[in-house]
This record gives structure tokens, sequence and C-alpha cells, in this order.
């Protein structure tokens, strides 16, 4: 493990998150404040994607989930939500090589669905890929909206409900985190928001509720180890009491 030795504190390497989300924003800005078309900050926001991956992988952490699309960003004009599924596709088939490498397993969430044909296919070919891999898994949130999620999960357990399979006083919390799209994995521990905006933005609403909150002012392009070094940092630092008293 030597990327950890001199970058993070034997504190952090003793603590380190099981589960860590992150909002990654800022990249029209990046390229707004560089005169670039807004694309060029996504394009440079992929080798941020490879470095926190590739850092998260070797310190041993579990699961990284990365909202990568959300249903709002439907609403962008056409051009861009285009030339974003073109790279997202890209990412998908020329990473395998660096995801193998790094023992990394693919899973995704949201409204799947809604993503062109070519993205899907695309998908399902580097899930397929990654799946023998062992290591971090990647959760890619595509096409995904936490409200859209419990609405989907609600949709669910009335089917159920009307089915007669389950009684309404058997809806419990875990009765409907059974019925989320993260249904197989554990909730973040650390949620890290790029771009020093200070909202959630529809993001794991369900998922995040005891999630350590880190939010940065750096534009997700320029996120690199160093700044994800400092967040577990943070992380570490922080009492998780989940509603408890510390003793």
């Amino acid at each position: 493990m030597s990327i950890a030795g001199p970058h993070l504190s034997p504190q952090a390497l003793a603590s380190l998150p099981t589960h860590v989300a992150i909002i990654m924003d800022g990249n029209g800005r990046w390229a707004k404040q560089r005169h670039l078309p807004r694309i060029e900050g996504h394009r440079n926001g992929v080798e941020s994607v490879r470095a926190v991956v590739r850092a998260g992988g070797e310190l041993g952490i579990k699961y990284l989930t990365l909202y990568a699309f959300s249903v709002e960003n439907w609403n962008r004009p056409k051009d861009e939500v285009d030339m974003l599924m073109k790279y997202l596709a890209r990412y998908l088939k020329n990473e395998i090589g660096e995801l193998t490498r790094n023992n990394v397993r693919l899973e995704v969430i949201g409204q799947i669905y809604r993503l062109p044909e070519f993205v899907q296919e695309q998908l399902e070919r580097t899930k397929a890929a990654l799946a023998r891999n062992n290591g971090l898994t990647l959760i890619l949130a595509l096409s995904y909206g936490g409200r859209t999620e419990l609405v989907d999960a609600v949709r669910s357990i009335a089917a159920q409900v009307r089915a007669g399979s389950i009684e309404p006083a058997e809806i419990t919390e875990q009765v409907v985190a059974q019925h989320l799209y993260t249904r197989n994995y554990p909730d973040p521990d650390l949620l890290i928001r790029t771009s020093g905006e200070m909202r959630v933005s529809n993001f794991l609403l369900w998922q995040i509720s005891y999630a350590e909150l880190v939010v940065t002012p750096t534009l997700w392009p320029d996120f690199r180890k160093p700044q994800f070094f400092a967040a577990l940092e943070e992380y570490t630092r922080r009492h998780r009491r989940f509603g408890g008293v510390q003793v």
C-alpha cells in the first residue's frame, strides 16, 4: 500500500470509509474559467475519475459511487447530452484495461433504460469484462435521481401490497431499502461534493442519512489524489454517533 504511506495519516488508514460517494460538480465552470467549450470540462473530468478510482482501489476502499449523469441532466442542450453519451460509451470501452489492472468491478444505478442503446450495450460489455474482479466496486449513477428512485421503490412495494404478498404494516425501513437501486450495497459512509456547492442535488437521498459530508471548493477536473486524501483525512476526524451518545 505504498500509495498511502506518505500521504494519509495512520489514523486515516485505520478508519477508512467502506463506501465513498462523490457528486462530481464543476466541469462547466472549469471550462468557462479557461474560455473552453463545456465539453472540455467533462473531458478533463475523466482524468479525475481515473485518479480517484485508482487511489480508492489501492487504499482498499470497497465501494465508490460517482454521480455521473442525473435525471435532471436530460434537460441540458441536446448537443451536450449527445456528446456526454458518446464520451460515456468511449470511457466504458477504453477504461476496461485500466479497471482490470486495478481489479475494479463495475455496477450501475438509475433509469438505465433511458440511456441510448449504444451506451446500454457498452455498459453490459464492460460489466461483463470486469465481472470477475473483486477489488473496488465502482458504481456509476446514470440517469439517476434520488426522488425518482424513491418513487420507483414505492411503486414496487405498492404492487406487492396489491398482490397480497406484503401487508402495509410489514413495510419497514429494511423493506424500503430492499427496493432501492442500491439494495446490494452498503450506504455511503462519506459523501464528497466538489465545486463548493452546499447541496446534495437529489443524490442518494435515502442512503446518505448518516453519511459524513465533505464539501471542497475544488472543481471536479482539478480533483485528484491529494484532494481525495484530504477528504478522507477530514472524514477520520469526524465522530459518527448515528443519533446516539459518544461514550
